[in-house]
């Protein structure tokens, strides 16, 4: 089973093309350059397609809802007799590091202070308690139930099938009982091919933006640190050695106890600034965007802009958001499958819907808050500082505002890089589980590679400005990708409703 496929040698190659496209200046390519092809790429099918994400991310929240009270929900992930491999402290701080534990600390202070100041709708006022509510609201939308409704289907698909019916752990599998044998040929390679793109991409990515916000957070605390290039590159390969470490280690060692660290940390910190920031402000903050995010998520859901052709806000953020998560969903729903056995669909389902929204929730009450709170009430230009430096230090320039800012500003980065190898980590033992045939034990040399061309290809492009290009080129693959996932949703009612013809499904299974 941990054969090397023909899709490691197909994503290898296109890789390392990607990586070489990438570094060509653009005056030998003004107008094919990998800048310019994926932005217009990206730009059409946001423009022309922003309606399908909306409605198939909504889709598949409901979906996932749906199996909550259905009667598939009863359905374990597994054989009868199977127990879970990790108790539920551990098993939520695993899908939640691989899930999004990076992005919710460079975008905690960031995404509600930036929706304050630029609202998304123009009819509100810039820096008013108005744009603060909506700014909180749409922070708990882009990374609420939608993202995890998104991760909850594939990796659901991949659990189920893997641990219940003995499939391979390949996506491609999934689709067997639409297709049949069929799929085991060229379009199964293609589906594969796919999954591996956007997560060689979305992760590399994401190594280098997380390589941009140590350096900026070390920049912010120590002005003698540029954050050049070269600062970014060092920082790539120290995590790379460290990551790849605990990658050689296993699941059950590198990444379990690294996932229980973040989860840790993150606590600390959050609690930190909770107590040690406008507590009252914050919790009453948290509740009444919680309820506002609940009465207001059917509308948002749907919103788009027919009658206001000039603002694309929606499309920058939210449209952006869907693509991005879907991107990573083969990569995070690959991740979550291998580390939810012996669950029941309604366990699982509840677990990876609501824990994650609710702790990111009130991550973006205390770090958002605090950063709003500091400018509503007190005049603090924490705006200034993202836009003088970038996102990056908007967690910084909260956190020196309050009692042992540098410490916490400290643990800020400490948190980002566990996360940071914890990410690059879940990366190369799913991009080597998607190209061994789906083993669940890849060997550490194909491992090994993928993490090399990670932070290969997240170096090379940070070093030529060419990181967005990256990102961009892996949320393109997100399109095909959605359709996949809707031919996923059938497929697996099609197999409940097999299963329901040979057992009872009212009673636990």
């Amino acid at each position: 089973m941990n054969k090397i496929s023909r899709v490691f040698y197909i994503s290898l190659v296109v890789a390392i093309l990607f990586i070489i496209w990438g570094v060509i200046p653009k005056s030998m390519l003004p107008n094919a350059n990998l800048n310019t092809v994926t932005t217009n790429t990206q730009s059409f099918i946001v423009e022309k397609f922003g309606w399908f994400y909306l409605l198939s991310a909504t889709a598949f929240l409901i979906f996932a809802i749906f199996l909550i009270f259905s009667k598939y929900g009863n359905i374990k992930l597994g054989k009868p007799d199977d127990k879970p491999d990790y108790p539920y402290a551990t098993w939520f701080a695993m899908l939640f590091s691989a899930g999004m534990g990076i992005g919710l600390v460079f975008w905690g202070a960031a995404e509600p202070l930036s929706h304050f100041h630029v609202p998304p709708d123009p009819s509100i006022a810039p820096g008013s308690d108005d744009a603060a509510r909506v700014a909180m609201r749409y922070s708990f939308f882009h990374w609420g139930l939608h993202p995890w409704g998104i991760y909850a289907v594939i990796a659901l698909a991949l659990a189920y099938f893997k641990f219940r019916k003995g499939a391979p752990g390949l996506v491609s599998s999934i689709l067997e009982p639409l297709f049949g044998d069929k799929i085991k040929g060229f379009w199964g390679t293609v589906i594969d091919f796919i999954v591996v793109f956007a997560t060689i991409f979305g992760v590399a990515t994401s190594l280098g933006f997380g390589a941009i916000q140590i350096s900026g957070g070390l920049s912010f605390l120590f002005p003698g640190i540029e954050k050049t290039a070269t600062t970014q590159l060092v920082i790539i390969a120290i995590v790379t050695v460290l990551f790849m470490l605990s990658a050689m280690t296993g699941l059950n060692k590198g990444i379990k106890y690294l996932s229980n660290t973040n989860l840790v940390l993150a606590g600390l910190l959050m609690l930190f600034l909770l107590f040690a920031g406008p507590t009252n402000f914050i919790m009453d903050l948290f509740t009444t965007s919680l309820g506002n995010y609940i009465a207001n998520i059917t509308q948002m859901s749907f919103r788009l802009t027919p009658f206001d052709q000039e603002n694309t806000w929606i499309q920058g953020w939210t449209i952006f958001y869907w693509a991005w998560w879907i991107a990573w969903a083969p990569f995070v729903g690959t991740f979550i499958a291998r580390v939810s056995k012996g669950r029941t669909i309604r366990e699982f389902t509840l677990g990876v819907l609501l824990v994650p929204t609710i702790f990111g929730a009130l991550w973006f009450s205390v770090f958002g808050g605090s950063g709003i709170n500091l400018e509503f009430y007190g005049n603090f230009d924490i705006i200034h500082h993202i836009n003088e430096s970038g996102e990056e230090v908007a967690l910084f320039a909260v956190l020196e505002n309050y009692p042992l800012g540098t410490i916490m500003s400290f643990i800020g980065i400490l948190l980002i890089s566990t996360f940071f190898i914890t990410s690059a980590d879940s990366a190369t033992f799913v991009l080597g589980m998607q190209t061994t045939g789906g083993g669940l034990h890849p060997p550490n040399k194909v491992k090994f590679t993928w993490g090399i061309v990670q932070s290969a290809a997240a170096a090379i492009l940070l070093w030529q400005g060419g990181l967005n290009a990256l990102q961009t080129a892996s949320i393109i693959a997100a399109f095909p990708f959605t359709m996949i996932m809707i031919l996923i949703v059938f497929s697996l009612i099609k197999s409940f409703k097999q299963e329901e013809k040979l057992v009872n499904l009212r009673k636990k299974r």
